[in-house]
C-alpha cells in the first residue's frame, strides 16, 4: 500500500477535478450510450456522484479494457486484475499478501472490489477518498504496478485502438489522467453484488433452510453491529484485537491520520462473497473462515484501541459457528462471480 496515499491524493486531485465542458467533451453525452447505475431495491443511494462521471456503455467497456491491461504496470505483468480476480469477488484468490512487480509482496491482502458506489474511502486504511483517485496509488506503488502515470498514458496514446476507445467514450481521442481513471471508475461501479441467496430471500424469491435461518439469527445478534445490512459493513475503522505483525509493522488507519487513537484500526470488510475471498484479514493471516471465528472466540488481544464490542471477545460455540457459516454461505453471489460483463474482454 502506498505510504503517502493522502499526499498522493492531494497532489493529483487537481488533475481529476471536474473540468469545464469543451465542445469535444460535451459531445460524448450525445454519442455514447447512457447506462444507469444499478441501485438494488431497498439499498441506500450511492455516495459516488455519477453526475460528474455519467456511465456509458463505451466508458464502461473502456474501463474494463484498462482494468485487464498489463500495460498499466511497468513490466506488463500486473494489471489491476492480477490482484483483483473475479472468482474471488475481485479480491486476491488464495494468497495472503498480493504479489507485485519484481517478485514483491504487498503490505496487505487486496480487498475485494464490490458495491464501490457506496464507499467514500478506499483501501484497508481509508487512505484514498475518491474512487477516481484509487487506481493511481497501485499504479505508482513500486511494489505493486511500479509504473508512472506519464508512462501509462504514453503507452495508451501509442495504441490506435485505445485512441478510438477514448473517442467513443469521451468524444475525442485525448487520453489523460482524468479520462483514464474515470473510465476505470465506470467499470468498477458496475461491480454490484446483490443477487446472492440472501438477496433472493429478502426479495421473497427463496427461503433459508434451518441452518441458514439459525445462522442469520446468530449473525444479527453477534455480528450485525459492524457488518450492517445490506452492504454487510458499516464502513467504520475498528481494531478487532489482532496482534501486530512484527515484520509488516502495519498500524492501519493511524498511518493515514497519525492519530494514536486509530492505531491498529482497519476498515470493516464487507461479508458479501466472504466464502470465496480467503485469505482473511488485512494481511491475510487467516486461511479460512473458521480461523476468523476462532479469533473472535479466543484470540482477541486487548489493547488501548481494541473495539469495546470485542473486549470480552465474542464467544461462539461449535454449533453456532456451523450455523453462522451456513448463513455466510448465502452471501455468495454466483451471478456476480461469473458475470461475463465483468470478465476479461
Amino acid at each position: 500500500m502506498q505510504k503517502n496515499v493522502v499526499i498522493l491524493s492531494l497532489l493529483l486531485l487537481p488533475l481529476l477535478a471536474p473540468l469545464a465542458c469543451t465542445k469535444k467533451d460535451s459531445s460524448f453525452g450525445r454519442t455514447a450510450t447512457p447506462v444507469a447505475l444499478e441501485v438494488p431495491a431497498g439499498w441506500p443511494q450511492p455516495v459516488y456522484n455519477v453526475a460528474d462521471n455519467p456511465l456509458t456503455a463505451e466508458g464502461i467497456e473502456l474501463g474494463r479494457k484498462l482494468f485487464y491491461d498489463g500495460r498499466l504496470s511497468k513490466d506488463g505483468n500486473f494489471p489491476c486484475a492480477s490482484c483483483h480476480q473475479q472468482a474471488a469477488a475481485f479480491g486476491t484468490f488464495a494468497h495472503d499478501l498480493s504479489h507485485g512487480f519484481n517478485n514483491s509482496h504487498t503490505l496487505r491482502n487486496a480487498p475485494p472490489l464490490q458495491n464501490l458506489a457506496w464507499h467514500s474511502e478506499f483501501h484497508h486504511d481509508g487512505g484514498i477518498t475518491h474512487l477516481d483517485l484509487q487506481p493511481l496509488a497501485p499504479i505508482t506503488n513500486p511494489i505493486e504496478m511500479a509504473e508512472t502515470i506519464d508512462n501509462v498514458l504514453n503507452k495508451l496514446r501509442a495504441d490506435a485502438a485505445y485512441r478510438q476507445a477514448f473517442r467513443a467514450a469521451f468524444g475525442s481521442d485525448e487520453i489523460n489522467t482524468q479520462r483514464m481513471t474515470r473510465a476505470l471508475s465506470q467499470f468498477m461501479l458496475t461491480m454490484v453484488s446483490a443477487n446472492s441467496k440472501y438477496d433472493r430471500v429478502k426479495r421473497g424469491q427463496a427461503s433459508f433452510n434451518l441452518p441458514e435461518s439459525l445462522g442469520y439469527d446468530i449473525f444479527k445478534a453477534k455480528c450485525a453491529t459492524c457488518h450492517q445490512e445490506p452492504l454487510f459493513t458499516d464502513l467504520s475503522y475498528r481494531n478487532i484485537g489482532l496482534p501486530i505483525d512484527r515484520v509488516l509493522q502495519d498500524f492501519g488507519r493511524m498511518r493515514i491520520t497519525k492519530n494514536p487513537a486509530d492505531s491498529l484500526k482497519f476498515k470493516v470488510p464487507s461479508l458479501r462473497n466472504v466464502m470465496v475471498t480467503n485469505y482473511y484479514g488485512h494481511d491475510g493471516r487467516f486461511f479460512d473462515i473458521f480461523q476468523v471465528l476462532e479469533h473472535y472466540n479466543s484470540g482477541v488481544v486487548n489493547g488501548p484501541t481494541t473495539d469495546p464490542l470485542l473486549r470480552n471477545r465474542l464467544p461462539l460455540s461449535n454449533f453456532e459457528r456451523g450455523q453462522l457459516v451456513a448463513f455466510l454461505s448465502t452471501l455468495t453471489d454466483s451471478a456476480f462471480l461469473r458475470n461475463n460483463k465483468l470478465a476479461q474482454p
